[in-house]
């Protein structure tokens, strides 16, 4: 199992708590990603979102791309796996700055393509927020053309939305024969396009059993003949870990008592604009991208336990949340982690 975790770009992860002494501050982060390397995690996600999901659209958030490049500077192993929303992206542009931080990280920038469902964001930023399935038409161009100038010498294309021609893009990206796309993804027309046009898939949260059923279909969808196997299956998770179940339960009731806030200002356009397969209810929407329903809540036994059920499910890539970030990230990778790999943080430290 690989370890991953969430870059707290928002402030925090909780919608009912104020302050989760989680300044949304490049310093903050750079302590994170750092610590983070040191302790074993292999990965992080930074989100592009330019209002503030999870603590209301008048508070700080940092913008994603920039704040990849400068941590790519800083840090030498773990990956960074950026959010891309092709609605909001040249695509030329998009694919020449991601050669450009694959060269400043040596080959360590990746991709989340994301179609987007905030339409009121998109409102206040000029994007391009159309019906759902037209936005995974886009998509699938703008995939068409990042991959076209990472590959070849000279890229032509003529797309409903994307035209180029005899574009050169130079240097190309060191990972050959392009960045992971990863995405994600729960509409028959998002699994489609990502099923055909990306190289791994991550979940929301899920329990075992949904998860299970979801990395089954993906893979039927993409088949054996006309594509190689996914690389990877991420899910998201928030993570309580806690020396006994009683005080894990206790952090869950007092995280999930739900106050209506700016904080849910979101709400309505996730419900709404994307396809979900599990409706979810305020209390679900408390916590970060449905991070609960993994239920990685209680001790370091019960969550290493629960964790080898979604590795036997299929996934291989977990995205953690913790609040607060770096004291709970340290707690999970000292009593969690060796429980699942043990040789993780000998391997981290070598």
């Amino acid at each position: 199992m690989k370890f991953g975790f969430w870059l707290p770009i928002f402030g925090g992860w909780l919608r009912n708590v104020e302050d989760e002494q989680m300044p949304p501050t490049f310093e903050y982060a750079k302590k994170v990603i750092q610590q983070a390397e040191q302790l074993g995690f292999d990965t992080t996600l930074i989100a592009e979102l330019f209002l503030n999901d999870i603590k209301g659209p008048k508070e700080d958030t940092l913008e994603a791309w920039s704040t990849a490049a400068a941590l790519a500077a800083v840090t030498e192993k773990i990956e960074i796996m950026t959010a891309i929303r092709p609605g909001f992206h040249n695509p030329a542009i998009a694919a020449k700055a991601t050669a450009n931080i694959d060269h400043i990280s040596n080959g360590r920038f990746t991709l989340n393509v994301v179609s987007a469902w905030w339409e009121e964001e998109a409102r206040q930023y000029g994007g391009i927020f159309t019906e759902h399935d037209e936005r995974y038409e886009r998509t699938k161009e703008f995939i068409d053309v990042l991959k076209g100038l990472w590959t070849e010498d000279s890229f032509s294309y003529e797309g409903k939305y994307y035209q180029l021609k005899e574009t050169n893009l130079y240097p190309k990206p060191v990972q050959r024969p392009n960045p992971i796309l990863y995405a994600g993804g729960e509409s028959p027309k998002g699994k489609e396009v990502i099923s055909t046009h990306c190289d791994a898939y991550v979940m929301h949260g899920g329990t075992v059993e949904e998860v299970a059923a979801k990395i089954n279909d993906m893979k039927e969808k993409r088949g054996e003949t006309s594509n190689p196997p996914f690389q990877s299956f991420g899910m998201a998770a928030y993570v309580i870990c806690r020396d006994t179940e009683e005080e894990a339960q206790a952090e869950l009731a007092r995280i999930t008592a739900v106050k209506e806030s700016d904080a849910y200002a979101g709400f309505k356009d996730f419900t709404s604009k994307s396809q979900l397969e599990q409706q979810i209810q305020l209390q679900d929407y408390s916590v970060s991208n449905r991070g609960l329903r993994p239920n990685l809540v209680g001790t370091p036994d019960q969550i290493a336990t629960r964790i080898k059920e979604f590795e036997n499910a299929g996934v291989d890539l977990l995205l953690l949340q913790f609040s607060p970030q770096l004291e709970e990230m340290e707690r999970f990778a000292n009593k969690v982690m060796p429980l699942v790999n043990p040789r993780a943080k000998e391997l981290a430290q070598s």
